[in-house]
């Protein structure tokens, strides 16, 4: 596992090593089912030590204390659960990622002993704690001494019904898994995941039954896709496509539903060159692309009753000698003609040529695409929701409840004829940028004239993919954002 914790279910019962985390309400009293295992001596301590420290039981806080007398714990870690009302509506993920970050031993374990806890509600909890562990840290080479010692590595969770637990944690563990490939690319430098590395990584889903063809320059000519080859050609860096798919329906040849991410591994800007404060950021400009390749590793590996296709491309922007000029006018896969008016708008130009390949070759029956597409959309939404563009109703519904049902927030946006009159060009079909004001919802009009009858969205991430607001489940720079959501639109939605 990326997050290097074996995470075990069983029955409440004594503990003999490690930490031990009880979880009390405003009340500051133990569950009946944990006092009799535990014994009067633990809540005894609890309510003496809870004044002077201050804790009074409030929701995510937390009171450390030595285990008592009788308790073979190394350490007792009292976690609040707030108030009766509060208990309703517990974000187990969160709880689960709180609770994580307050250990600091190689094991715990946690009496889970809440009333009307369900076995989903434990998986949630495994399922922040291993969110809320994940580090990148494989290019450190000196590392505290005492790290290794006080890391976990194996987490217990007792509850009532620990084989019905465990079952649910089966589907947690598969999207926890495609959290943190989503993380590992987003983090991972440019000099290492360049793009025939990132679709050699792709490859790997072959493991878990997923078909993968990758295309490089000379198919994806072939194939005209001309606007994404104009954006890599000033890179050494060959581009490439890589087409995922998932066939888990009951019937093989059911309508897939397709994912696109937009992969660009570095974005210098190319001759319309950003600002170097700031710039090695961009090398999570592939966020989408990787949100599609975590999202079809976690389908896979909890088996889901459906079939999908993912697809990435995958290029870098480079200013050299052969980079495609502002003024250049290109021909998209579509056979419509771009002016480009600056080179640093180069994502769109990834999206319109595999988006029109995916519904010509595969005829999905909706897609959703994902790309760290504009700046504008973070001075629109911040770095807490992701800016939603969508040309069905039904489909921009499904997506807003299962961000509402994630914690993984998207907003509607409008697109307007107005935004797609900014886009025309004099010269050509269209331009590939319609300047400063509406950036972000003029780029999704870009994208829109390459989507014909198909129910489609458009996910501008640029804000919750890297660097977003740290979270209970999340102190990562690249954060995997938008594998949890898209699992959840799939299960809730399209699973046979």
């Amino acid at each position: 596992m990326a997050d290097g914790i074996t995470i075990a279910f069983g029955p409440l019962g004594p503990v003999d090593h490690g930490d031990l985390v009880v979880f009390v309400g405003d009340d500051l009293t133990l569950a009946p089912s944990v006092l009799e295992v535990l014994g009067r001596n633990v809540a005894d301590l609890i309510a003496r030590a809870a004044p002077s420290e201050r804790f009074k039981g409030k929701s995510l806080s937390a009171l450390s204390l030595p285990a008592p007398a009788g308790l073979k714990a190394d350490r007792l870690v009292v976690v609040g659960l707030g108030s009766e009302a509060d208990r309703a509506k517990t974000d187990w993920l969160a709880l689960g990622g709180f609770t994580a970050s307050k250990l600091s031993g190689r094991t715990a374990h946690l009496a889970l002993a809440v009333p009307g806890m369900t076995a989903a509600n434990v998986a949630d909890v495994a399922l922040g704690a291993r969110l809320r562990h994940y580090s990148f840290d494989r290019y450190k080479t000196k590392k505290k001494p005492d790290a290794e010692d006080t890391k976990l590595t194996a987490l217990t969770l007792m509850t009532s019904d620990p084989a019905a637990a465990a079952a649910a944690a089966r589907t947690t563990d598969a999207v926890a898994d495609g959290v943190m490939l989503a993380r590992e690319l987003v983090n991972e430098p440019p000099n290492v995941l360049y793009p025939e590395e990132f679709a050699r990584r792709a490859q790997a889903l072959t493991e878990l039954g997923v078909s993968v063809e990758v295309l490089g320059p000379k198919e994806l000519s072939e194939l005209g896709m001309r606007a994404l080859l104009a954006v890599a050609q000033g890179s050494t860096k060959e581009a490439r496509v890589v087409i995922m798919r998932w066939n888990g329906a009951s019937d093989p040849n059911e309508t897939p539903i397709a994912f696109i991410g937009k992969g660009v591994c570095f974005d210098s800007g190319g001759i319309s060159i950003k600002s170097a404060g700031g710039m090695e950021d961009m090398k999570g400009d592939m966020g989408g692309a990787a949100c599609v390749v975590g999202t079809m590793h976690a389908l896979a590996a909890r088996k889901a009753k459906v079939n999908v296709i993912g697809a990435i491309g995958i290029v870098e922007n480079m200013p050299d000698g052969n980079a495609q000029r502002p003024g250049d006018i290109v021909t998209s896969m579509s056979g419509q003609t771009i002016e480009i008016i600056n080179t640093d708008a180069e994502g769109r130009l990834v999206l319109a040529d595999v988006i029109w390949h995916i519904q010509g070759a595969y005829k999905p029956k909706l897609m959703v695409d994902l790309a760290t597409l504009t700046g504008a959309i973070i001075v629109a939404l911040g770095q807490d929701i992701a800016g939603l563009y969508s040309n069905d109703d039904e489909l921009a519904a499904k997506l807003s409840a299962a961000g509402e049902a994630t914690g993984e927030a998207v907003w509607r946006m409008p697109l307007i004829p107005a935004y797609d009159k900014a886009i025309d060009s004099k010269f050509a079909d269209m331009k590939n940028s319609g300047g400063r004001h509406g950036g972000a919802a003029t780029a999704a009009s870009f994208i829109k004239r390459y989507v014909n009858d198909v129910p489609w969205a458009h996910l501008d991430i640029a804000g919750v993919a890297m660097s977003s607001n740290a979270s209970e489940i999340n102190r990562s720079w690249g954060a995997g954002w938008g594998v949890r959501l898209l699992d959840r639109l799939v299960r809730d939605n399209y699973e046979s």
